[in-house]
């Protein structure tokens, strides 16, 4: 694989990390990794890709800035050449609340990356991906989650919500692209053993919600990353527009 360069958005550590290395697995050989804030994670989750034969180009920017995300692709190209995967996983939750004693500004915060930024992060690649615009096509993978399912209630509505949109932007962006050469799937996450947790503010949430899951037990970002390579590879040749649950049955 080496002539696909694959773009890894909030790579450094839970899904997106298990993203990068079972990438590099996979017999992926050009992975930008991009970060915003944990060096040492990035590199060490860089350092286990290249493990496994990848070059992988450690890349700090916000996505929710769009200077960074131009400055994510423009170091790719250069780097490593055109994208022609992504996988478009950053996000956060933002502190759980009541949302009437949510602060305004946390839930601007949170749509500015998991929505604007994502979007602007897709469009970034689709116009280096699109065949009608010269590329060569390619594979996006947004990373949704069961909170635009389920609402998240009495945590963050507005995580929620902003999730719900990604959903949306899928569906209606792999129906656009469908004739340009480039999929575009998402997958949504249940309850994944990783740290998004500790983030929310919320002690013991993981623990407490297991019981909710049909299957007794929390999922790993590794079988995240399981169904997220399927989606990028060519198995999934016919399929776009799609949201994949990966949520033990909730």
């Amino acid at each position: 694989m080496t002539d696909k360069v694959l773009v890894v958005t909030g790579g450094s550590r839970g899904i997106g990390a298990a993203c990068v290395i079972r990438a590099a697995k996979a017999g992926y050989g050009r992975i930008a990794l991009n970060y915003t804030s944990d060096a040492t994670a990035a590199e060490a989750t860089a350092a286990a890709a290249r493990a496994h034969g990848a070059e992988v180009a450690v890349i700090k920017g916000d996505m929710a800035v769009p200077a960074d995300i131009a400055h994510l692709f423009d170091e790719t190209d250069a780097r490593l050449g055109p994208v022609t995967h992504l996988v478009n996983n950053a996000g956060i939750t933002g502190r759980a609340s009541a949302f009437a004693d949510a602060d305004p500004a946390e839930i601007a915060r949170v749509i500015d990356l998991n929505v604007t930024g994502a979007l602007l992060v897709a469009q970034a690649a689709v116009r280096r991906m699109s065949t009608a615009r010269g590329g060569k096509g390619g594979a996006i993978v947004n990373i949704s989650s069961m909170a635009a399912t389920l609402g998240s209630a009495g945590e963050y509505v507005w995580y929620a919500a902003s999730k719900g949109a990604i959903d949306s932007f899928t569906i209606g962006l792999g129906r656009e692209l469908a004739r340009e050469g480039v999929r575009v799937n998402g997958v949504a996450p249940g309850l994944i053993a990783t740290d998004i947790h500790d983030t929310s503010g919320v002690t013991g949430r993981l623990d407490r919600l297991v019981p909710t899951t049909p299957m007794g037990r929390a999922g790993t970002a590794d079988e995240v990353a399981d169904a997220v390579l399927y989606l990028l590879s060519d198995a999934a040749s016919y399929t776009t527009g799609a949201i994949l649950k990966v949520s033990g049955g909730r």
